[in-house]
């Protein structure tokens, strides 16, 4: 069974910024953009538990997560999700398998080995499987980064503008990858991205966010018509 929608209605004041938004990211992949500084990356920090809002409700389903009015903060490590950071945050004393099998620690550990060995495969680095991420290049480690994501089984997915260090072709290879593990994760997926070309190939739903407010939602071809960058 697909999982249930993620419900976020959240604000946040801080120094001379207030993100105040709702949105609603059913399975799928739900694009957020905006211009930097906009409070795309606090919304997925929030959604994480890495951000603590000052008023609001965040929900999985009936899973609620936030709520600030009822002293609800479920602790990160409790919300069975994946986050890919920019900087990806990989261990750099681990191989490529070591950092995936990190992340199935409520795993038994006999199963841990063949499933990381099968989900580097799965995103196309089976090979770096015994190797370290100082050797990886860019679009290598992004890959590693996806499966060591995916390691939990996770229940939503978050992802922070992962592929910007990358050239346009290996940004291109990414998205579509991204796009094709929709149907077999069947969960909300969130990603933050600058790029509009990279929010029409993968965007299901497209968020545009300024200056803490949500300005647009839609499909893509709503939202992104006529649109060729942020600064439009």
């Amino acid at each position: 069974m697909a999982e249930p929608a993620l419900e976020v209605r959240i604000r946040l004041a801080r120094a001379d910024f207030t993100l105040d938004v709702e949105l609603t990211c059913p399975k799928g992949i739900t694009c957020i953009m905006g211009p930097s500084g906009s409070g795309k990356s606090t919304i997925l920090g929030a959604v994480a538990g890495l951000a603590s809002p000052d008023g609001g409700r965040i929900a999985l389903g009936d899973d609620v997560w936030f709520d600030r009015d009822r002293g609800v903060a479920v602790p990160t490590h409790d919300r069975c999700l994946a986050y890919v950071f920019q900087n990806l945050a990989l261990f750099p004393h681990m191989t490529a398998l070591g950092n995936v099998e990190f992340a199935m620690h409520g795993l038994d550990k006999a199963a841990r080995r063949p499933r990381a060995l099968k989900l580097l495969e799965r995103v196309g680095v089976g090979y770096l499987a015994h190797r370290r991420p100082r050797t990886f290049s860019g679009g290598e480690a992004q890959r590693v980064a996806l499966a060591r994501a995916l390691a939990r089984s996770p229940r939503l997915v978050l992802l922070d503008e992962p592929f910007s260090a990358l050239d346009r072709e290996l940004r291109a290879q990414l998205t579509a990858l991204v796009r094709s593990l929709v149907p077999e994760l069947g969960v909300p997926i969130v990603h933050v991205t600058h790029s509009v070309a990279e929010a029409r190939q993968l965007g299901d739903q497209i968020v545009r966010v300024e200056k803490g407010r949500i300005v647009a939602r839609g499909a893509p071809a709503e939202v992104l018509a006529n649109l060729t960058s942020l600064d439009e």
